[in-house]
């Protein structure tokens, strides 16, 4: 894991903006604590809060990515400074329509909500480039442990995918196309309105499909996939079958896997209008293959990997021998 000072050192305009978010979430907690406006179901603070939270680690995690560049730091630079200023942009956006005590998100109601949410649209198409172009220097960087490489490349890869999601939520509805008027225009359910019964903490509906939760499981690959790497590395002093980085390479490669799995699972279980907590039985067969597909890989990933030990010279005086099988 990097030192903070190193961490402080990777690129300061990420640093400095995930500090600015603990600080919003903070603010946004006092907000639910103290706000008794409801929106679409939640308190009002939810959405900041959430983000915030959610870009503190992403700030932090693509700092740290950035540090691992041997060569292109310059693009990298520019790239984490581009994405963090469509996210400030972003969340004064968020932030400026809670203090307006309306929707930031599908507001079609005035000129201006409307106006927020396109800018708002725009500021994550450049995001989402921006870490597309971090994506693919980590895919051509040359980082010394193969395990740690690969769980950043894949994680950043499956992350875009998980912001992409995003993009989903803005189709109209059935019930909206019905309203040429309709002031909201996009939802984060799925065969269930907005706002409906929903899971506590996470605000998920439990009635219908919720893309939400593709969207941050695949968005946060990003810091996952690297902590499981260090946790296995980190458990390698007492078992010895971790410190063989093949061993780590192999494991690295089927937790991605199983997570992309899970993700491309959840996002088509929402698709469906299906609640999160109220498989069908495809759902759950779908699940069971990767559990035990999964399970196999891990169980031949940790295999010990040893090389061939080389023939002891036989002294020229001694008599061989012949061993059959």
């Amino acid at each position: 894991m990097p030192s903070l000072v190193a961490l402080t050192r990777s690129h300061r305009p990420l640093i400095w903006f995930s500090a600015a978010m603990a600080v919003l979430a903070l603010v946004s907690a006092v907000g639910i604590a103290v706000d008794d406006r409801v929106l679409v179901g939640v308190p009002i603070w939810t959405k900041p809060f959430k983000f915030s939270v959610s870009f503190v680690a992403y700030g932090l995690t693509l700092a740290w990515m950035l540090s691992l560049l041997p060569r292109g730091r310059r693009v990298g630079w520019w790239a984490g400074t581009v994405l963090t200023l469509t996210g400030t942009v972003e969340m004064v956006l968020i932030t400026l329509q809670v203090i307006r005590g309306t929707q930031s998100h599908f507001n079609n109601a005035t000129p201006f909500d409307n106006a927020v949410f396109q800018l708002m649209g725009a500021t994550v198409l450049v995001l989402w480039l921006s870490a597309l172009v971090i994506a693919v220097l980590l895919l051509r960087a040359r980082i010394l442990d193969r395990a740690l490489a690969w769980a950043v490349r894949l994680s950043s890869l499956i992350a875009l995918a998980g912001t992409a999601v995003g993009y989903l939520m803005v189709r109209p509805t059935p019930e909206q196309l019905a309203r040429p008027d309709s002031p909201i225009l996009g939802a984060h359910s799925v065969g269930t309105p907005d706002g409906g019964p929903s899971m506590p903490l996470t605000g998920w509906a439990e009635t219908g499909g919720d893309l939400r939760i593709a969207h941050f499981f695949g968005m946060h690959a990003l810091q996952l996939l690297p902590l499981l790497l260090f946790a296995l590395t980190a458990l390698a002093t007492r078992f010895t079958r971790l410190a063989d980085e093949r061993v780590r390479l192999r494991l690295t490669l089927t937790a991605s896997a199983v997570y992309t799995a899970v993700f491309a699972l959840l996002t088509w279980q929402a698709l469906r209008g299906q609640a999160l907590l109220s498989p069908d039985g495809t759902t759950l067969a779908a699940a069971g293959t990767i559990l035990l597909l999964g399970g196999a890989s891990t169980a031949l990933s940790l295999r010990a990997t040893t090389a061939a030990p080389s023939p002891e010279p036989t002294p020229a005086s001694a008599p061989t021998e012949t061993f059959s099988a």
